[in-house]
């Protein structure tokens, strides 16, 4: 299943500057999602994120990984109108530089339910197919 950017804006409550991905090319609703995130060098954070070497922060990396777990997690339809909390980050690992004009594939497939806590394991890959982040990430649905 394919998702462009508003009916991504559908599933969460992510809006600009904060919503950090463009579009979702697979999802199975509850189990597993890859979205897109496309750095064109104009996103606020180049600016000063290095002046002259402008790097993608590792951070912004996490976030993007949890948005697209929450489409993934709050397409189910019990969940619809939920917002997805980050509540937890383990075994992040930062394996390369993200520049602008790269686009990163985000990967996300959720591990366990546990009630309204969400498991999740997570990886971004770079244009080239290389991982630069993973991680293990939870999240606590709420109204």
């Amino acid at each position: 299943m394919h998702l462009n950017l508003e009916q991504i804006k559908e599933i969460i409550p992510h809006r600009d500057p904060f919503l950090l991905i463009d579009e979702v090319t697979e999802l199975e609703p509850g189990v597993r999602v890859v979205a897109k995130k496309h750095l064109t060098g104009e996103e606020y954070w180049f600016k000063g994120h290095f002046p002259g070497k402008p790097v993608q922060p590792g951070v912004l990396m996490i976030e993007m990984l949890a948005q697209a777990g929450s489409v993934c997690a709050l397409s189910l339809p019990e969940n619809k109108g939920k917002i997805g909390f980050f509540a937890g980050i383990d075994k992040a690992r930062f394996r390369g530089v993200v520049e602008p004009g790269d686009t990163l594939t985000l990967e996300v497939e959720m591990i366990k339910f546990k009630g309204p806590i969400g498991f999740g394991k997570a990886v971004a890959t770079n244009s080239a197919g290389k991982k630069v982040v993973t991680a293990e990430i939870s999240f606590a649905l709420g109204d």
